[in-house]
């Protein structure tokens, strides 16, 4: 199967031209209408009852709630507390041998290695909303037990900021952001998304391109990817296809682009996401349709960030605001849970392998995930379909 493709979406079919509309004030207050409600069903849940695993003895209660906020809601000490467990978590040993994956540094690089091992069973599957749960999940955790931080996992809400994503507190540059976009490069031309058979999505190139030389991460090396990159001007971005599991050492580039960001990951999108009816509905507009030439929230806020390693489905972790994007991904999920969560908490779909190639069984609640090296050790997907059960007490505000 040929992928070459963006950090976890595959776009799939039309003309850019016929994205979604640019978000909107109204847009805005009904996803945090709907938010709201989501908290207050949260609320309700908690205070009718303990909500306890059937496997674990973790019982999550309102006191208990560890709160993910939105990067620009954090105080400077904050997200600078954050960012310094990041860098922190760079520079520990790897726990991966070697032998296993022959270009891992580093605690950090456990969790790329992860990602990067489990990628085409882990999108366009139905375990994408869950397995990135519990990873997004294990690495807050990692960065408090092994780096001392105390918050929680930030996130970033793409439709505050879609028009100028570039200067957004995440990308401005500044020392409390996530580092800033990549250095300007001319005449890259169009990116191109391909996905085997599908017609290809051709999308704008950003305002960056470079190496990142501003913020927390303007010294950061990458050490393992890129797998498969999208096309800029008919030449692979940032090397050939390979495993991705060599060292290859490197800095962090972006293309940060605020015409994918307003198309794809905007307001409006985010509300008609929330609007789906069934988890198979859901989680597949989220990464977009294949045939329709929409990449979904997902692939728009991958692709906003664009270039090396985030423009790679495989080693999109390789870039730290994942761990922000991801954080919107579940944040996502939460909310559309819990609109209806009697009968949304257990609600998955989908089989065991990218877009069921090569074909393979559906995805039960009793299946397990595993983030080998990472941490986080063998976990049921019943276990994970709740952030107020099992190993989970986490909550979100805007």
């Amino acid at each position: 199967m040929r992928l070459t493709v963006l950090s976890s979406v595959v776009l799939i079919g039309a003309a850019f031209a016929q994205s979604a509309p640019d978000p909107t004030a109204d847009a805005l207050a009904q996803f945090q209408d709907l938010t709201a409600e989501a908290q207050a069903a949260q609320d309700d849940l908690l205070s009718s009852t303990a909500t306890t695993s059937s496997k674990r003895a973790n019982t999550c209660t309102k006191d208990k709630l560890l709160v993910r906020k939105p990067w620009g809601s954090l105080s400077n000490l904050e997200r600078k507390a954050y960012t310094d467990a990041v860098l922190c978590f760079q520079k520990l040993p790897a726990k991966t041998p070697t032998g296993l994956v022959p270009g891992v540094r580093s605690r950090y690089d456990d969790f790329l290695a992860t990602h990067i091992n489990q990628t085409l069973n882990i999108h366009y599957t139905g375990t994408f909303l869950a397995w990135h749960r519990w990873f997004t999940w294990t690495y807050e955790q990692a960065l408090r037990n092994e780096c001392g931080y105390t918050g929680a996992q930030p996130y970033w809400n793409w439709a505050l900021y879609a028009k100028d994503p570039a200067s957004s507190p995440i990308f401005d540059g500044s020392d409390y952001s996530m580092s800033g976009n990549g250095e300007y490069i001319a005449g890259k031309g169009p990116i191109t998304l391909l996905l085997g058979d599908y017609a290809p999505v051709v999308l704008p190139p950003g305002t960056g391109g470079g190496c990142v030389t501003t913020g927390p991460f303007k010294n950061y090396t990458i050490n393992l990817g890129p797998v498969s990159m999208p096309l800029n001007n008919g030449s692979v971005i940032g090397g050939g296809p390979g495993t991705g599991l060599a060292y290859n050492p490197r800095c962090m580039k972006r293309d940060i682009s605020a015409a994918i960001n307003t198309a794809f990951a905007n307001a409006t999108s985010v509300v008609k996401l929330l609007t789906r009816n069934t988890i198979a509905d859901f989680q597949l507009v989220m990464q977009g349709v294949p045939g329709s030439g929409n990449i979904g929230v997902h692939g728009g806020g991958h692709y906003t960030i664009g270039g090396d390693p985030a423009g790679d489905v495989f080693s999109s972790p390789g870039d730290p605001a994942f761990y922000l994007h991801h954080g919107m991904i579940d944040l996502t999920w939460w909310v559309w849970q819990m609109l209806d969560f009697t009968h949304r908490r257990n609600q998955i779909s989908g089989t065991q392998t990218f877009l069921n190639q090569p074909p393979s069984p559906d995805v039960t609640l009793d299946d397990t995930i595993d983030l080998s090296y990472a941490g986080g050790g063998p976990i049921t997907m019943r276990e994970l379909m709740s952030v107020n059960d099992g190993p989970f007490c986490y909550t979100y505000s805007l």
